[in-house]
């Protein structure tokens, strides 16, 4: 059985109460959340090694970090670091997106090296290998596709992002509502190109039955892709991307008929005034299934500062009830992320996290707050440098200009306010 009809029939697995644990809940709540489909506890049965990880309802926010290479930069031991990189900076999980060089030998190292679930793009190692050896992605087969999708589960990926809300009525209202940026998702635009050359329907779409028994094989949850995702705020909230997120809601239904466990993938770029609104469609129209986005981006206009373009909506999307952030780079729409932005971008989404869990409420999160407070009050700099987001970089500019032994910063030296009012309070 898989866990969703495990929690269905009111059986709570020993992944579940793992869960409960991680987050400080009853137990109970896990199961219940896994039977309405309003929490997902994501592990392939055939990946034992790692621990489960529970997005959702009244969890902690969780987050992504995006590595992988591409046709002009390949390095298996970069990207390895990437991923050393992306957990000591605390993600939740990682997705492995290559699309250059020996690919299936990359996602085998990551799987095997990953503490944290794993997650792929199958559509993207079946476009590379019928274009090797085909000619082009459009010659690939829909056996191909499928076929690739379960190497991936046989392998161990705990989810996978299927663009399965892609379909030929979405590029007839796509040539019917013109966009500024049209497509800018791989995946997406990889479909799309497949049905217009072969003159066919989606076969994620056409064939959903044949994913989901894949899906319940290796109890592998589903990353509902948004295909036709906004690239530029001018293209947020259209006809496009309403209409494949009302396509997703009913494939999210037949999913859980089938006892498997779906997120919800949402944009992109969208401008600050429609990220609730976003949040709250997906909510209502997906029933509640988890909400993971990328970012989303707040402004167009910042290459090189996208992980705060990102960490800004991401935070608000957040806060109005998406689940789990995909993080954002520095380098987002300019290279490859270095191993630096990796951290980066790491860090940025968990600020982003972290602040929409103290607004949900959820619990231990203002507690950190109000804890590391105290620390700054007694002027305990290595509590605060230790329980910090970021230790490291603390430590370094604090060492790199106060004198050892000095109880203030170079801020305000001598005329320190939490040390002065804490001496005159004392003696009134």
């Amino acid at each position: 059985m898989t866990k969703m009809e495990l929690a269905k029939s009111g059986k709570t697995s020993e992944e579940m109460i793992g869960v409960a644990q991680e987050e400080s809940v009853d137990p109970e709540f896990i199961r219940q959340g896994v039977a309405e489909g309003v929490i997902v506890v994501v592990r392939n049965n055939r990946h034992g090694y790692i621990r489960p990880l529970g997005i959702g309802k009244g969890l902690r926010t969780k987050i992504n970090a995006n590595i992988g290479t591409s046709k002009d930069h390949c390095s298996i031991e970069e990207e390895i670091e990437k991923l050393g990189v992306s957990i000591s900076a605390g993600t939740d999980s990682v997705m492995d997106l290559s699309t250059g060089g020996p690919v299936r030998e990359i996602r085998r190292k990551i799987l095997s090296r990953s503490p944290v679930i794993i997650g792929t793009v199958p559509i993207y190692q079946a476009a590379v290998t019928a274009a090797e050896h085909k000619g082009h992605i459009d010659r690939m087969s829909a056996d191909e596709i499928f076929r690739t999708i379960e190497e991936h589960g046989e392998e161990g990926v705990d989810f996978v992002t299927v663009h399965c809300g892609v379909t030929l009525q979405g590029i007839e209202i796509l040539r019917e509502h013109e966009r500024l940026l049209d497509v800018v998702s791989r995946g997406g635009v990889f479909l799309i190109e497949w049905m217009i050359y072969n003159e066919k329907e989606n076969p994620l779409y056409q064939d959903f039955d044949r994913l989901l028994d894949i899906a319940r094989r290796y109890d592998l949850t589903l990353s509902l892709g948004d295909g036709l995702r906004p690239g530029c705020l001018a293209d947020a909230t259209d006809r496009a991307q309403i209409h494949e997120l009302k396509t997703l809601g009913e494939l999210t239904e037949r999913a859980w008929d089938a006892g498997v466990q779906v997120i919800i993938e949402g944009p992109g770029h969208v401008p600050i005034n429609q990220i609730e609104k976003n949040v709250k469609l997906e909510k209502e129209i997906c029933k509640g299934a988890p909400f993971y986005v990328l970012g989303p981006l707040v402004t167009d206009i910042a290459p090189g500062y996208d992980h705060i373009t990102g960490a800004i909506g991401g935070a608000i999307a957040a806060t109005a009830g998406a689940d789990f952030l995909c993080y954002v780079t520095p380098s987002e729409h300019l290279r490859l992320p270095t191993i630096e932005d990796v951290r980066e971008g790491v860090l940025a989404s968990k600020i982003a996290a972290h602040a929409a869990d103290i607004a949900k409420g959820v619990k231990g999160a203002i507690e950190r707050d109000n804890e590391f407070s105290k620390m700054r009050k007694n002027l305990d700099w290595e509590g605060q440098i230790s329980n910090s987001l970021d230790p490291e970089k603390a430590k370094r500019m604090r060492t790199e200009s106060v004198p050892v032994g000095s109880d203030v910063c170079t801020m305000c030296g001598e005329f320190c306010s939490i040390r002065s009012v804490r001496e005159y309070l004392k003696k009134s």
